[in-house]
């Protein structure tokens, strides 16, 4: 028997020409019409268009998301009746060229540097306390498949690489593993602090008014991984009262972010608009391919969500 896959994303060609490129054994594509969504057994989907669509798809008994964050599927109301599989493993590389881009930037001086030039003067950046990443500490929230790629780079810039899981339990690649219950010391030793946790209950303000003091006073902080883990409001008076802080943030509780909030204002903040690890079609088709050839033989999906987990 066929399976009949829909899409669900805003570049539904580029997909259909990539899977069908793949020459997938018993896939019919179905097209893109209210029929679709009742007979289609497998959708690929982005998240927030799968959602409201669920209470109708009578047959689905995959979904494969087209991104890591599949927080719009986890409503405590909503369906956990189908397998439900993520994106992992291609993250890496690209969240560690944003991370050490705006990070060796920061501290390297490059925006000082640039304003010298427009004023023609030879000057020297006033010494701050790193010039360099060697010796810094880094805090990874998060030890997944991201955290280790990032661990590895900041072990070739000599920094030193803290993780901070559920349980604390080791991890390869880092120099210290702590529990979540010891986040507010851990925060105090930081340098530089980089938020990689998906969006659940358990991580829901994490990085609350209690947890932001904690931070050096020229610390600097990377949200990378959901907006709702950090209090924008917390940071954003944090950022005025400590102005050798920096924040550089990618995603937000509401995006795209209201031009009314006064972080877009900080001077030491940097607003990207949620294109740290962008993901490529071509590389979700490739994870996609995979998982389709084990849901016909029966084996175990990758990446596959715990509803109960939230990730």
């Amino acid at each position: 028997m066929g399976h009949k896959l829909l899409l669900l994303t805003k570049a539904n060609q580029q997909y259909r020409d990539l899977i069908e490129a793949q020459s997938l054994p018993d896939l019919t594509l179905l097209d893109d019409n209210p029929a679709s969504i009742i007979d289609a057994d497998i959708w690929l989907a982005e998240p927030k268009l799968a959602a409201p669509l669920l209470p109708h798809a009578k047959n689905l008994q995959w979904l494969q998301s087209s991104f890591a964050g599949i927080d719009a599927l986890m409503s405590p109301r909503g369906r956990k009746d189908y397998q439900l599989t993520n994106i992992k493993g291609i993250f890496g590389p690209l969240m560690s060229e944003y991370l050490f881009g705006y990070l060796l930037a920061h501290i390297r001086g490059h925006r000082f540097y640039r304003q010298q030039q427009g004023q023609k003067q030879w000057l020297i950046q006033p010494q701050q306390r790193h010039s360099s990443l060697q010796g810094m500490r880094l805090l990874l929230l998060g030890t997944g498949s991201i955290a280790q790629h990032l661990a590895k780079t900041a072990k070739h810039f000599g920094m030193h690489v803290t993780g901070i899981n559920r349980s604390g339990n080791t991890v390869e690649g880092f120099d210290a593993i702590e529990a979540m219950a010891n986040l507010g010391q851990v925060l105090t030793q930081a340098d530089v602090v980089a938020n990689l946790l998906p969006s659940t209950p358990a991580t829901h303000n994490l990085l609350n008014a209690d947890m932001l003091a904690m931070l050096k006073t020229d610390a600097v902080l990377f949200n990378v991984g959901r907006g709702d883990v950090l209090d924008l409001d917390v940071l954003n008076t944090q950022l005025i009262a400590n102005p050798s802080q920096q924040a550089i943030l990618d995603v937000f509780a509401q995006e795209p972010l209201p031009n009314s909030h006064p972080i877009w204002e900080r001077e030491n903040a940097v607003i990207t608009p949620h294109i740290s690890a962008p993901s490529h079609p071509a590389q979700i088709v490739d994870i996609f391919s995979q998982n389709y050839r084990r849901y016909i033989m029966g084996k175990p999906l990758q990446n596959r969500v715990d509803f109960s987990k939230g990730y």
